[in-house]
């Protein structure tokens, strides 16, 4: 399980990552790279949609912050 949320985490770091790249210089790195690739973009952006989901979940369920008061 922790495995699973840092590969999560570290796929929306890296979609962050392009996502505000993209943002602020209109370069496309996710496009780069997947070698220009749009099934592969797409389903980098479909694993992410899972990863954010799951991160949620996790978030609702193990509740991380609840020593934090």
């Amino acid at each position: 399980m922790r495995l699973t949320c840092i590969i999560c985490t570290l796929n929306l770091i890296i979609l962050g990552i392009c996502a505000g790249v993209y943002a602020f210089s209109g370069f496309n790195l996710l496009l780069l790279f997947t070698f220009y690739n749009l099934t592969a973009m797409r389903c980098f952006l479909a694993v992410c949609f899972v990863s954010a989901l799951f991160q949620i979940y996790i978030l609702l369920i193990f509740k991380p912050y609840r020593g934090l008061k």
